[in-house]
């Protein structure tokens, strides 16, 4: 792999420095029909458990399958020609990585090339076997390759090329039909990967790759996905802060599928309302915050009680006492065409503090908001 630059540098000598600069610097972070709408929960429906937390769907995914298939910590990674591969610009990094456009030199094809910053090898491993185990599910990124540095052994995962707009630039130009069109897709790629027994844990717009020309999308950066095991409890620093789940933000570790329904809830939120981010919180307590200010917080103490939490008392003084937000308060002049009644009644069915009780994906793709979007597609398919 090689710097595309007036003269081609090595890709051996490219590496080195990425990972000399990797070492000498902290990791930073990603710079109506039919339905009823009933956005107040009533809190006699909710009842308290009598065992932990698990997933209402995919439970037992792992469970059944072979080991092979979730133990990654057994993973032998098969290392392909690094020199099969030219970075020739760098087009993004995050916290364990940095991002560059590429081409194979043998087939002459684009392709994105992930330098993976020094972490632990079993994190290396994990997202590897999940990619493996997820390639050619719907809209999921392919995984092309995985080829090795010899000296520095950095390790870089090569994925097939999607021209994708910047969300902050495509995102206001959207349409209603639009919206629909690529949550659906996005709901392709979640519920794929959760009847595979896998949990993305960063859904936020930065990891959702849309190339509007083309009308693709694909879910890309596994690396903080995790398989499914009923009952267990998993680190709850993950997702990204406006994206984060209140399970993860009041200490629920045994959390499930649900959490990305969640962090979909709010990207959908932020689409529709014309509102980036939508929860927009200083800090992870200030996140929880703002939730509170428009779910309210006797909801919050329901679904506390439920699963017998308690905030701390710094936390609960932060969070104080707040009655729900209306969706329809969220509306005005500049996004009123792209906030439906069947939209409203989605993003409340996504957006509820207890996890059990927002929609999964598949309950998500047969929501009357994508009626339209099933009808086209169908029509496509006949044709």
């Amino acid at each position: 792999m090689r710097l595309i630059t007036s003269s081609y540098a090595s890709l051996g000598r490219f590496l080195l420095l990425c990972c000399a600069i990797f070492i000498s610097r902290e990791p930073s972070a990603l710079s109506l029909n039919g339905s009823s709408f009933d956005p107040y929960p009533r809190e006699e429906e909710i009842s308290l458990p009598t065992v932990m937390s698990k997933a209402r769907v995919y439970t037992d995914v792992n469970v059944i399958r072979p080991k092979e298939y979730w133990d990654y910590e057994s993973l032998n990674v098969e290392w392909g020609e690094q020199d099969d591969y030219e970075v020739v610009r760098k087009v993004g990094r995050g916290k364990y990585s940095e991002v560059f456009e590429g081409i194979n030199m043998n087939s002459n094809e684009k392709c994105v090339i992930k330098i993976l910053k020094p972490v632990k090898k079993k994190k290396i491993r994990r997202e590897i076997k999940i990619l493996q185990n997820l390639c050619g599910g719907p809209n999921i990124v392919k995984l092309l390759d995985v080829v090795r540095d010899q000296h520095s052994k950095t390790p870089s995962l090569i994925f097939e090329y999607v021209n994708s707009t910047d969300f902050k630039v495509l995102y206001p130009t959207l349409t209603d039909y639009d919206i629909r069109y690529y949550i659906y897709e996005l709901l392709k790629a979640l519920d794929y990967c959760h009847s595979q027994g896998i949990m993305h844990r960063d859904v936020k717009p930065h990891n959702v790759m849309i190339d509007h020309e083309l009308r693709k999308l694909r879910l890309i950066d596994w690396g903080l996905a995790e398989f499914y095991h009923p009952g267990k409890e998993y680190n709850v620093r993950v997702a990204s802060r406006y994206f984060k789940g209140p399970e993860l933000l009041v200490d629920l570790q045994d959390y499930d599928y649900s959490l990305d329904m969640w962090s979909l809830g709010c990207m959908f939120a932020g689409m529709i309302f014309r509102k980036e981010p939508f929860f927009y919180g200083h800090d992870n307590q200030d996140q929880l915050v703002k939730i509170a200010k428009v779910l309210g917080t006797d909801e919050l103490n329901a679904y506390l009680n439920k699963y017998q939490l308690e905030l701390d008392a710094q936390l609960e003084a932060l969070v104080g006492r707040h009655s729900r937000k209306p969706w329809s308060k969220f509306i005005n002049a500049d996004n009123r065409h792209l906030v439906s009644p069947e939209a409203i009644d989605f993003l409340d069915k996504l957006l509820r503090y207890d996890h059990q009780d927002r929609l999964t994906a598949k309950e998500a793709m047969a929501h009357p908001y994508f009626a339209q979007v099933k009808a086209a597609e169908s029509s496509r398919m006949r044709t």
